[in-house]
C-alpha cells in the first residue's frame, strides 16, 4: 500500500537516501580501519603525531557520517509527512463519497481513528523505516564481508549471537502481532464511547447517568490499556536482550582472542592478532547494531502494518452509490419529481420501509408528507438526493432517473434542509453561503435568504451580524435559530426543488406561518416537498401524501383528505379542534 502512494519525486528522494546511507555505512566501516592503523602505530612505538594523522581521518569520517545521517533523517521525514498528507486526502475524499450505508460499515469513530491515529502510525514507520530498513542490511552485509577473512572462531560466535537475536525477534512478533490489530479496534471503541458521551452530555446529566457512562468508558479504556501493556511488556525485553548479547559478544571475542594470542608463536603475530581482535570487535558491533536497528523497526512496523491495512480498507472501498452519465436534464420537465412504484429497505433489514409508492410533483407545486413516526416519510425524501438508492422502482427528477445523474448535477438542483439542523464552525454568512453555489450569490441575495427564513431578527443582534461566530455544531444558537439558518442556506442556493425534512418543528406557530408565507411568495415556480408532523404546517399544500406503514393511503388536498382518508382525519383531529379544521 505504501509503495502505491509514493510519487516519482518520492522515489527519487529514496534513491538519494540510499546513496547517503551507503556513504554513511562506508564511513562508519572505515573507522575500524583507522583503529587498526592506530593500534599498529602504537604497538610499533610510533609518535603521537603519527597517531593523530590517522585520528584526524577517523574524526573526519565520523563527522561526514553524522552529516549524512542528518540529511537522511530530513529526507525520510519529508517523504513520510508527504505520504501521510496524501493518505489523509485520499481517505477524506473517499469518505466524502460514501453513502450512509458505507459509513455504517466502518462506524464514524473508526473512520476518525483511521484518518488520524492509523496514518500517524504509518508515517512514523515510514520515517524510521527509510533510514533503518535500508541501512540495516547494507551495514550487516558490508560488515560481515569485512570480517569474513578473520578468525573463524570469532565469525562463529558472531553468527550465534545473530541467530539468538533473530529467534527472539521472530518469537516476539508471533506473540504480539495479533494484539496490534486488537489495539486499533479498541482505540476505535474508546473514540466511540467518548464521542457518544460528549454528544449526549445533556441526556447523561438529565438522567444522572454520569457513573454509568464513566463505567462504560472505564471498561473501554481498561481493555485498551491492558492490551497495550501486553504488547509493550512483550516488546520491552528486546532492548535489554540486545544490550546483553552485545556485551556477551564483546566478552566472547576478547576471551577467544586471549587464547589465540597466547597460542601465537611470535610477538609480531600476537600484535597482529590483538589488532585483528580490536577491529573484529568493532565490526561485530556494527553487525549487531544493524540487527538492533531492525529490532527498533520491528517494534513499530507490526502496528503500522495493521494501521496500513485499515487505511487501505477505506481507500479501496467503492462507494455503494456511483455517478451516472447525465449532467443536464432534457427540457420540458424542470422541477418535476416522480416516484414510480418505489420500494426500499435498509441494507441488512428484513422488511421494506416503503412499498409501491407512486406519485408525481410538478413544477411550482408544494407537496407534503405526513404520517405516524416510522412510516417512511424521511426515507422517501432521502431517496431524491440519493442518500440511499431505491430497492425497487424509480425516482425521477426532471424526467430522468436519479441514478442516471452525476451526484453533483443532481444535488445542484436541490435545496435540502435535514431534520437535525447542521451548522459548521465559522461565521453565519459562511454557513448560509455553504456549498458549491455559495460563491455565486451576492450580498443582497444572502440577505434576502435571511429575511425569507425569518432569521434577520436574531442575526441582527449578533456581534458582527452575518459575520457573527458559529460554534462547533452551532451550540451557540437555539434549535429554532439553527433551523432558520439551515432554511436560509437552502434558500440562498436558489434550487429547482426544496426538500424540507420536518424543518419547522422547532418554530413557534407565528414564525412558522410567516416563514411559509415568505417561502410561497419568494419561491413561486419552485417545487417544494415538505415532511411535517404538524397539520398546521401543511394545510395549504397543493397536495398532501399520507403514509401508513410504508404505504400511501391517501393523496389530496387538506379538505379532500379530511373526507376521504381516515388516517389523515385521525391525525388532524388529534392536533386541531373541529372549528380549526372547519368540520
Amino acid at each position: 500500500m505504501i509503495l502505491r502512494y509514493l510519487q516519482k519525486r518520492d522515489w527519487i528522494l529514496v534513491g538519494v537516501i540510499v546513496l547517503l546511507i551507503m556513504a554513511q555505512v562506508y564511513l562508519d566501516l572505515r573507522i575500524p580501519d583507522y583503529m587498526t592503523s592506530i593500534t599498529s602505530i602504537i604497538s610499533g612505538g610510533g609518535t603521537a603525531a603519527q597517531v593523530m594523522d590517522e585520528g584526524w581521518k577517523m574524526i573526519a569520517c565520523a563527522f561526514l557520517s553524522l552529516l549524512s545521517a542528518i540529511f537522511t533523517g530530513y529526507l525520510a521525514a519529508w517523504i513520510a509527512a508527504s505520504l501521510a498528507r496524501r493518505l489523509r486526502e485520499k481517505e477524506f475524499d473517499r469518505v466524502e463519497s460514501f453513502a450512509a450505508v458505507d459509513i455504517g460499515r466502518f462506524s464514524t469513530a473508526s473512520l476518525i481513528t483511521r484518518s488520524t491515529n492509523d496514518i500517524t502510525q504509518v508515517q512514523t514507520a515510514v520515517a524510521m523505516g527509510l533510514q533503518v530498513i535500508i541501512k540495516a542490511p547494507i551495514l550487516a552485509v558490508w560488515a560481515i564481508y569485512k570480517i569474513s577473512s578473520k578468525s573463524w572462531q570469532w565469525t562463529a560466535v558472531t553468527g550465534v549471537a545473530i541467530l539468538i537475536l533473530a529467534l527472539g525477534v521472530i518469537i516476539l512478533l508471533y506473540l504480539v502481532f495479533p494484539k496490534f490489530r486488537k489495539v486499533q479496534s479498541l482505540t476505535d471503541n474508546v473514540g466511540r464511547v467518548l464521542g457518544e458521551g460528549l454528544k449526549g452530555l445533556r441526556v447523561v446529566r438529565a438522567y444522572n447517568a454520569e457513573h454509568y457512562q464513566q463505567d462504560k468508558f472505564d471498561k473501554a479504556n481498561r481493555d485498551l490499556t491492558t492490551t497495550t501493556l501486553f504488547t509493550s511488556r512483550a516488546m520491552s525485553p528486546l532492548m535489554p536482550v540486545m544490550t546483553a548479547v552485545m556485551s556477551i559478544l564483546t566478552l566472547s571475542i576478547y576471551w577467544i582472542g586471549s587464547y589465540l594470542i597466547n597460542d601465537a608463536g611470535t610477538v609480531a603475530l600476537q600484535y597482529s592478532l590483538f589488532s585483528d581482535m580490536v577491529v573484529f570487535s568493532s565490526y561485530a558491533m556494527q553487525v549487531v547494531m544493524a540487527f538492533l536497528m531492525l529490532v527498533i523497526i520491528f517494534m513499530i512496523v507490526p502496528r503500522a502494518s495493521v494501521a496500513a491495512k485499515r487505511i487501505e480498507e477505506v481507500i479501496d472501498t467503492e462507494p455503494s452509490i456511483s455517478d451516472g452519465p447525465v449532467t443536464e436534464a432534457p427540457i420540458g420537465h424542470e422541477g418535476e419529481v416522480e416516484f414510480r412504484h418505489v420500494g426500499f429497505k435498509y441494507p441488512g433489514a428484513a422488511d421494506y420501509v416503503v412499498r409501491d409508492v407512486s406519485f408525481t410533483v410538478h413544477r411550482g407545486e408544494t407537496v407534503a408528507f405526513i404520517g405516524s413516526t416510522g412510516c417512511g416519510k424521511t426515507t422517501l425524501l432521502n431517496l431524491i438526493p440519493r442518500f440511499y438508492d431505491v430497492t425497487e422502482g424509480e425516482v425521477l427528477v426532471d424526467g430522468v432517473d436519479v441514478r442516471e445523474y452525476t451526484q453533483e448535477a443532481l444535488r445542484r438542483k436541490l435545496g435540502y434542509v435535514p431534520q437535525q439542523a447542521v451548522m459548521f464552525t465559522g461565521t453565519v454568512e459562511e454557513n448560509i453561503r455553504y456549498g458549491d453555489l455559495g460563491a455565486e450569490r451576492t450580498a443582497t441575495e444572502v440577505q434576502q435568504a435571511v429575511t425569507i427564513a425569518q432569521a434577520a431578527d436574531f442575526i441582527g443582534k449578533l456581534d458582527g451580524g452575518l459575520g457573527g461566530h458559529v460554534a462547533e455544531g452551532g451550540t451557540n444558537f437555539s434549535g429554532g435559530q439553527k433551523q432558520r439558518l439551515s432554511i436560509a442556506r437552502a434558500v440562498c442556493r436558489q434550487p429547482e426543488i426544496y426538500l424540507f425534512d420536518d424543518t419547522f418543528s422547532a418554530l413557534d406557530y407565528q414564525t412558522d406561518r410567516a416563514l411559509r408565507a415568505a417561502l410561497k411568495q419568494e419561491t413561486a415556480g419552485t417545487t417544494t416537498m415538505v415532511v411535517a408532523q404538524r397539520i398546521g404546517t401543511i394545510m395549504e399544500a397543493d397536495s398532501i401524501i399520507v403514509l401508513d406503514n410504508g404505504k400511501v393511503v391517501g393523496i389530496g388536498t387538506h379538505r379532500e383528505l379530511l373526507q376521504s382518508c381516515p388516517v389523515y382525519r385521525e391525525i388532524a383531529v388529534s392536533q386541531l379542534s373541529a372549528e380549526e379544521l372547519g368540520l
